[in-house]
């Protein structure tokens, strides 16, 4: 009897199917013994090619019923909205606090209120992309160390709150003395001092954790990017701050941040350059083709064209303003940019399972064989 299935199996050839009549036809124990040895030189006969052929065709890299191999994070625009203003938050109150000690009050102040409106738009943002305020409460439950996420909440909010307190002194300031502080506004200047370096201390994290956050996932290219993502990030906030500072400050006060951000032009550049050489190529891919990749080679261009300005906006207002908005252009596309050339990655598998194989026998031809990862087989 047959079904509908045997229509896929493969044509048997006549000595097979002889064996198996004479198996299946055996009538005396002499026969059914002489058909059980056929059966076992069928099936040590296995690798000659005598048994079945298989149906499959080559291995190909697809997902189970059209899912990626690695799920995508809900991460969209608000998140890189965060990524960037966080940033510049964090660059710009390194600024700030050297303003302070320096005694250059304009581009304290500058400083001090970008940093403020930043981190208050960025955490905005970042409770937005969460979709309930209190889930950002429910973060700060715990505190992991080995979590980038985790050890970033409780920075982002003891930044915040340092921030506040500066930027009510700046505006208070602005103002001659108008908010309504009366008794504790002598408690809260003496204050000035110690939360500056506390804000200062911080300011790196809040710049560069994102980065490890981002590697500290399975996205292939975030993944692959982990070792350098936290310099590319460093690097983008410190010309971005820069840049703004630049935009905002007078030019005979704002040497510094000029000098900033043009170390963050050669940092921005070469950690983006040394990271894609140690990537895989369809690691790699992501952050040079398609919209990703055009956001990041703009965000290069632009980042070269505002690191030059810096070198002439000292004696021009009009070159500090140009390079100052190039340089924070740059920064908000390399967040852009690598935040969806990560999301971009995971929707081939091929990026998900090729390099751990190559991965795998680099280890191999390398000898690596004693530990959990790779076998000597």
């Amino acid at each position: 009897m047959t079904s509908s299935f045997d229509s896929y199996r493969p044509e048997e050839s006549g000595q097979r199917r002889r064996k198996r009549i004479e198996g299946e036809d055996a009538t005396t124990p002499a026969e059914a013994a002489m058909a059980g040895q056929n059966r076992r030189r069928r099936g040590a006969g296995e690798a000659s090619g005598m048994r079945e052929m298989t149906n499959a065709g080559d291995m190909q890299f697809e997902s189970y019923y059209g899912r990626p191999v690695v799920k995508a994070p809900p991460w969209r625009g608000p998140i890189a909205l965060y990524l960037f203003l966080g940033g510049l938050a964090g660059g710009s109150a390194l600024l700030g606090a050297g303003a302070h000690v320096t005694g250059r009050e304009e581009m304290r102040r500058a400083t001090r209120l970008v940093t403020l409106g930043s981190v208050g738009i960025g955490t905005a943002a970042l409770i937005e992309d969460l979709g309930r305020p209190e889930r950002f409460l429910h973060m700060m439950r715990t505190i992991k160390v080995t979590s980038p996420m985790s050890l970033g909440t409780w920075v982002l909010a003891s930044f915040s709150t340092l921030s506040g307190v500066l930027g009510a002194i700046e505006v208070d300031r602005m103002t001659q003395q108008r908010l309504p502080l009366q008794k504790v506004r002598p408690l809260v200047y003496s204050t000035e001092g110690p939360v500056t370096l506390g804000q200062a201390a911080l300011a790196p994290l809040l710049a560069s954790y994102t980065g490890a956050l981002l590697g500290d996932t399975a996205v292939p290219t975030w993944a692959a990017g982990r070792k350098h993502l936290p310099f590319l990030f460093a690097s983008s906030a410190s010309l971005a701050s820069g840049g703004a500072a630049m935009i905002m400050s007078p030019t005979t006060q704002a040497r510094p941040a000029r000098i900033l951000a043009a170390a963050g032009v050669i940092g921005d550049v070469v950690s983006m350059h040394r990271m894609k050489e140690s990537m895989h190529p369809l690691e790699r891919e992501p952050l040079e083709t398609d919209e990703a990749g055009t956001k990041l080679k703009w965000a290069e261009r632009l980042a070269i064209a505002g690191g030059i300005g810096t070198l002439f906006a000292g004696k021009s207002r009009a070159v500090a303003v140009a390079s100052g908005a190039a340089l924070l252009a740059s920064s908000v596309l390399t967040r852009f940019g690598v935040l969806g050339a990560g999301l971009e990655s995971v929707k081939d598998p091929r990026r998900v399972i090729e390099p751990q194989k190559a991965r795998l026998a680099a280890r191999r031809a390398a000898g690596i064989t004693d530990d959990s990862i790779t076998t000597a087989g």
